[in-house]
């Protein structure tokens, strides 16, 4: 017969961790700070405390500290908005991403319900063509049926006859890699942001084109407001989709003047779309690049009333939140992390076309007339170097907004009261020691992450079932 301590060493480094958290003193409380977190996979490690006192009296009122938690430290979530990196909290970000988009839509969160009568669209605006790419075929289609169609100056082949499914690893590879101008896309890429602010700044030239104004006048007539998410397309491009709203000259409060129509900005936005174009930085490797966007254009107003054409508000407010969670894996987006030298980009799990297109950004960035771009920095996104999600000032709220109020949710929950911040003064002394779990801890939490979400699918399929619930799941 084993003893004790032969069992334990039999088992794996995971089961040993458990078994000691478990039998720590101070189990239960971390098992709660774990709980805390929603069972994040890779919670951020603080120590320090918070004081708050009255300003006047310098009476203590409320102080929290670490010395008695588990190991002096603090759980708190990650709040990564990649389902591949921390499912628990991109689903956190994904329900503040849902209310944020929803209420600039229908209003709520501080925004009028009147904005749902405004002009409202959902606007994609793509990349151009680099090189020709297998693409998805409908079961009656082939990819690129070109019957006399000559082979590249590589002699590889222009024509595709293969019907290829969403599942088909070759859909939105070059069907010649010497000949797709890989310097073209990454490049692109990087001027993405700049080509959105001239496309903004072209609608509203064409709105006030439109009225007998100004350019100069518009603002004192009208405000444009917007919230984007850009989406990797499978060969590695970005399409930005925008829901796009013309508001009074005070924002959501401000009815928009009469001339402010759905087709008067459907109108204004094929017009400035059309219209932007940008140039790289001359290089001798690639001359100078124009920058546009590509030819394909969707404008859709949205709807006003159940009997009105277009998508539906909380359809739009749910794409954009599930998207805005996928990793670099589910799409082909280059990888999560940072690279930090060419080694990286050959050791990374990706596509061959992902990788030479990180290899342009590392090529490229390298030049310097091409440093401002930091295209270095970016090739893990391959040269994108803007946020998959921004809004304008006035659309709706912000994600701290939503935070806080969660928080203060959580608290009154919890039932702990603080004092008025009128007439206080709070010290916080707060620092990083570290970040993740150990394999046990990380067993425990996926645990509880999995428990949580068993329980939310119960209780979102008690609600449907009581006719409480709508067609969407995506909530905070």
């Amino acid at each position: 017969m084993l003893d004790r301590a032969a069992r334990l060493r039999q088992l794996t480094e995971a089961d040993q961790d458990v078994i000691r958290r478990a039998h720590a003193p101070e189990f239960a409380r971390w098992l709660e700070q774990i709980a805390a977190t929603g069972g994040c996979a890779h919670p951020i490690h603080l120590t320090g405390s918070t004081t708050v006192r009255d300003t006047h009296s310098g009476e203590i009122l409320h102080h929290y500290g670490t010395s008695a938690e588990p190991g002096e430290r603090l759980l708190v979530r990650c709040r990564n908005r990649r389902a591949t990196v921390c499912a628990p909290c991109s689903r956190l970000h994904a329900g503040d991403t849902f209310q944020l988009v929803r209420a600039g839509l229908v209003g709520g969160k501080a925004v009028p319900t009147e904005v749902r009568e405004h002009p409202r669209l959902f606007v994609t605006l793509t990349a151009p063509g680099f090189g020709p790419v297998h693409r998805i075929t409908a079961e009656t289609e082939r990819c690129r049926p070109r019957r006399y169609a000559a082979p590249c100056g590589h002699g590889r082949p222009t024509r595709c006859h293969a019907r290829h499914t969403a599942a088909d690893p070759l859909v939105g590879l070059p069907l010649c890699s010497d000949c797709y101008d890989y310097s073209g896309h990454v490049l692109w890429h990087a001027h993405t942001g700049e080509l959105w602010a001239r496309f903004a700044r072209g609608v509203r030239r064409a709105l006030a084109s439109a009225a007998g104004l100004v350019q100069a006048e518009f603002p004192a007539h009208a405000r444009l407001s917007f919230a984007k998410v850009a989406e990797y397309q499978r060969r590695a491009a970005i399409h930005v989709h925008a829901v796009v709203r013309l508001d009074g000259p005070a924002g959501p409060h401000d009815p928009p003047p009469p001339w402010a129509t759905a087709d008067a900005v459907t109108a204004a936005v094929r017009a400035a779309a059309r219209a932007v174009r940008i140039h790289s930085p001359y290089s001798p490797a690639t001359g100078e690049r124009a920058m546009r966007w590509g030819a394909q254009l969707d404008v859709r107003p949205l709807r006003s009333s159940a009997g009105d054409e277009g998508p539906a508000d909380e359809a739009v407010a749910a794409y954009v939140a599930k998207y805005v969670t996928k990793g670099a894996s589910d799409t082909a987006a280059g990888t999560d992390h940072r690279l930090t030298c060419p080694d990286d980009i050959e050791t990374a799990v990706v596509s061959p076309h992902v990788r030479s297109l990180m290899r342009a950004c590392w090529r490229l960035g390298g030049l310097p007339e091409f440093a401002p771009l930091r295209l270095r920095a970016w090739a893990h996104t391959l040269g994108y170097r803007g946020h998959i999600l921004t809004k304008s000032r006035a659309y709706s709220t912000t994600y701290a907004t939503l935070r806080a109020e969660r928080a203060a949710h959580e608290r009154t929950a919890a039932g702990i009261d603080l004092p008025d911040d009128s007439g206080t003064t709070t010290d916080a002394y707060w620092r990083y020691v570290g970040s993740g779990h150990t394999p046990g801890a990380a067993l425990i939490a996926a645990g509880i992450a999995e428990d949580l979400a068993l329980n939310r699918e119960i209780a979102s399929a008690e609600l449907k079932h009581a006719g409480r619930w709508g067609t969407e799941q995506i909530t905070t």
